[in-house]
């Protein structure tokens, strides 16, 4: 019930589209290596003694360092009346809607960011200059919301 009710109240979401697939397939060829490797381990003598531990221990740093991969399949922006919910690698913030100026692509940018009272600005994963013609329809609709919901404030 929870979800339906969260679900209802964002008018947009966005995501990137072309790095989650490059991480997604970037983790999986990261976590076969390390099990194929540590499966291997023990085949040849190189004499250095290898224990099965060794093996396990192999894959599972595989699986760490998949796990980190698979962050950048983790931004989105999502737009909606309470305000402006920011997710990128690490961080998630919703902003409200009187603390936000606007949205922006500079040039050269890899991404958009949120602008802020203050010269501040929060950095949005979720529109990459990668997904060209995406990134600039997502950015007409987020900027036609920001409109919307700032001239309901004014």
């Amino acid at each position: 019930m929870t979800d339906e009710k969260t679900a209802q109240t964002w008018d947009l979401e966005v995501r990137p589209y072309r790095t989650p697939i490059f991480a997604y397939g970037a983790a999986l060829i990261i976590l076969l290596a390390h099990i194929a490797v540590g499966v291997l381990l023990k085949v040849g003598s190189t004499g250095v003694l290898f224990q099965t531990s060794d093996q396990v221990a192999i894959a599972l740093l595989g699986a760490i360092i998949a796990g980190a991969v698979l962050m950048f399949a983790r931004p989105r922006l999502r737009v909606g009346p309470s305000g402006v919910a920011v997710r990128n690698l690490l961080s998630f913030k919703v902003i409200p809607w009187p603390e936000v100026l606007g949205v922006s692509f500079p040039a050269g940018a890899r991404w958009a960011r949120l602008d802020l009272p203050d010269d501040e600005y929060i950095p949005v994963m979720a529109i990459q200059a990668i997904d060209k013609g995406r990134a600039v329809q997502a950015m007409d609709k987020v900027r036609d919301l920001v409109g919307r919901y700032r001239a309901e404030l004014g």
